[in-house]
């Protein structure tokens, strides 16, 4: 048997979707000041000189050389939640023309690396005083901030007829979802979701092979994920600390239920061997919940599949035109009542779609993996990765692994568009072009298909789902957890 060798393609397609993305842990590790960017005091120096010269001088940015669009082509952005991914995504943002104008978090220390990169930028802690003061001000707003507050924030600006970016999930539950994604419509403003985008050259040839019938009609889909990287699968843990004053603790939980302030797991945790786990846990939280860490916490974040999801489900949503499943089930690592579980398995069946048939998606974490495809020899899985099968074949992400099928659709036409990335595309959109390929719209159907399984992951059970009532029509009580049950005087509004 001749075993394919994995091509680059499929073995870097997660890395570069993440690298621009710039959702990798090693966000938090790019420096503060960039070789390329000229400072205040730096500019006013050189200018002294260049006067006393005789001689003006105007840095390349001003002009827009070297790919910068110059200040008159810059839209104005604020940032909500900078110091996590917001750290290395607003510095992505600024690249694709926009000018950070405004920044807010909660917590100084933890953002006080993303303040330093923009002192000119106006300060602020709480969200609505920030909208408030930049209304007329700023063109956009970026969302970096844990799931719990993903709907507050983004409705807020909507309301003030703001574009906004958001990181992913795009909400914590579903009836925020359907809040927002309503609001959108009625704000006419452009959006985008950071999910790993589904029009770069991987997904569209991934596309296009599917659509040429490369691997004959797609029955089956396979997707896993190496999350997560943070601790699941605990119990809340007692007493309560200090709360740093430099952290404004109460804004943090927001609409969630209130809870006393814990620091850092305690060095022999099981919870700090989930962390050291992952790379020995270097450049990991041992936060409890605050930073990075929520992500494990049902009233704060979504787990492993809220979590990653949304970046592995969108390119299979486009090439199989998947709306809303009819029916979820999962089974699951021991489950507690308030935290994901360490690994689950989550199943999911979608009906007929315009000349295709039924198709089963099922998705893997905590270490989980689908069967290995013979056509693979010895070959292992990556630690991320899609597999689609099909009635004549089957693909690794974008690869056939079958040669002569390969060989066969290896001159499938480029029909599809390449964009350019979540953040250009955004900018893209905010000057009145083409829609961001994750735009809210889109992203409506595949936030809530990673929420519905989060679901089937608390009931244990298959759930039948009717998307139209936004119900489970088996279990009132997973309909619950479709909810979202605002506390503190917050309320889920437009």
């Amino acid at each position: 048997m001749n075993t394919p060798r994995l091509n680059s393609h499929n073995k870097l397609t997660h890395r570069y979707t993440m690298k621009e993305n710039k959702l990798s842990i090693k966000a938090s590790q790019i420096p503060a000041e960039s070789p390329s960017r000229v400072t205040r005091r730096q500019f006013l120096a050189g200018a002294s000189v260049a006067a006393l010269a005789g001689i003006s001088i105007v840095p390349s940015h001003v002009l827009g050389a070297d790919d910068q669009p110059a200040p008159s082509e810059r839209l104005n952005l604020a940032g909500v939640g900078i110091g996590g991914v917001g750290h290395g995504q607003l510095q992505e943002l600024e690249k694709a023309g926009f000018r950070i104008a405004a920044l807010c978090d909660v917590d100084e220390v933890y953002a006080k690396k993303t303040f330093d990169i923009w002192p000119q930028a106006r300060r602020y802690r709480d969200f609505r005083e920030m909208l408030e003061t930049e209304a007329d001000k700023i063109d956009a707003v970026y969302v970096g901030t844990p799931d719990h507050s993903h709907a507050s924030i983004t409705l807020a600006a909507l309301r003030k007829k703001k574009a906004v970016v958001c990181v992913k999930p795009l909400t914590r539950t579903v009836q925020e979802l359907r809040v927002v994604t309503e609001a959108v419509r009625k704000a006419g403003v452009a959006t985008q979701v950071t999910a790993a985008p589904n029009t770069d050259e991987t997904a569209c040839r991934t596309c296009e092979l599917i659509g040429a019938g490369a691997i004959g009609q797609v029955r089956e889909v396979h997707i896993w994920s190496n999350r997560p990287w943070w601790p699941q699968g605990m119990r809340r843990p007692p007493g309560a600390d200090a709360i740093p004053a430099t952290l404004d603790w109460k804004l943090w939980l927001g609409p969630a239920p209130e809870r006393p302030f814990k620091d850092v797991w305690p060095g022999d945790a099981l919870e700090m061997a989930q962390i050291n786990a992952y790379r020995n846990g270097t450049g990991l939280s041992r936060g409890v919940y605050h930073p990075f860490n929520f992500r494990g916490w049902w009233d704060f974040g979504t787990g492993a599949l809220g979590d990653m999801g949304c970046h592995h489900f969108n390119t299979p949503f486009r090439a199989l035109q998947l709306g809303y499943p009819i029916t979820i089930q999962a089974t699951a690592s021991r489950l507690f009542e308030e935290t994901a579980p360490l690994a689950s398995m989550v199943t999911y069946d979608y009906p007929a779609r315009a000349g295709m048939p039924p198709v089963r998606v099922i998705w893997y974490d905590g270490g989980l993996k689908p069967a290995t495809p013979r056509q693979l020899g010895d070959q292992p899985l990556g630690d991320e990765g899609v597999i689609y099968v099909g009635d004549e074949g089957k693909m690794l992400g974008r690869d056939i692994l079958d040669p002569a099928r390969e060989k066969k659709f290896k001159d499938v036409p480029k029909t599809l568009e390449r964009r350019g990335g979540t953040w250009k595309e955004f900018m893209e959109a905010c000057k009145g072009g083409q829609k961001a390929g994750c735009n809210f719209d889109w992203a409506g159907p595949l936030t809530e298909t990673v929420l519905l399984g989060n679901a089937a992951i608390r009931r244990e059970k298959c759930l039948a789902y009717d998307a139209t009532a936004m119900k489970f029509t088996n279990d009132e009580k997973a309909n619950l957890y479709l909810a979202a049950d605002y506390r503190n005087g917050w309320k889920l509004e437009e």
